[in-house]
């Protein structure tokens, strides 16, 4: 079983993306995590290139396609979704007939310096994912204070935090079971 982990954020030292791997950590033995690296590739959405698919953009949805479920860990731009994220899922989820989301089991979380912890881009993507077709886990994790939410291994300050990743995780491989079994 393997999850495909996807930060919003583009830096390096991004705090999504040390929540994802926090996220990696936490898994159960035989779950493989895998982190995409390849937003910043994609080119903006363009139905005149749907004929001919960039090659950033036929790697996204091998990607997608490959997994069992997606892991998504998106910051705040403008009280919404990073430009990027909503970019790259456009380009995943057409043409709709075919997507590589549909039924993709999916959970979103997230992360900021401020005190509410991306809470509205986390539902702006799952709104986006569930119109992509993907099977959205209706939950969030708020992390906020993100720059002092992490200790120096990458983990969780927060025991609470730390419990709610947890069961987020358990929620997103149990959807991706059921979607094997089906």
């Amino acid at each position: 079983m393997e999850i495909l982990g996807v930060a919003g954020s583009l830096r390096r030292g991004s705090y999504n993306r040390m929540l994802l791997r926090a996220a990696g950590a936490s898994l159960p033995p035989g779950v493989r995590f895998t982190e995409y690296d390849g937003l910043k590739a994609i080119p903006a959405f363009d139905e005149d290139d749907e004929a001919s698919l960039p090659l950033s953009v036929s790697r996204w949805r091998a990607a997608i396609a490959g997994a069992g479920g997606i892991l998504f860990a998106t910051p705040e731009y403008n009280s919404s979704v990073p430009g990027h994220l909503k970019n790259a899922i456009d380009w995943a989820s057409r043409p709709f007939s075919a997507t590589v989301l549909r039924n993709k089991p999916v959970a979103v979380i997230g992360a900021s310096t401020g005190m509410f912890g991306a809470v509205w881009s986390q539902a702006e993507t799952r709104k986006a994912l569930a119109a992509a077709g993907a099977r959205v886990i209706d939950r969030e994790l708020a992390v906020p204070f993100a720059h002092e939410a992490f200790d120096e291994a990458g983990s969780l300050r927060d025991g609470d935090l730390t419990l709610e990743l947890d069961n987020i995780l358990v929620e997103l491989l149990d959807a991706i079971k059921q979607r094997v079994v089906a």
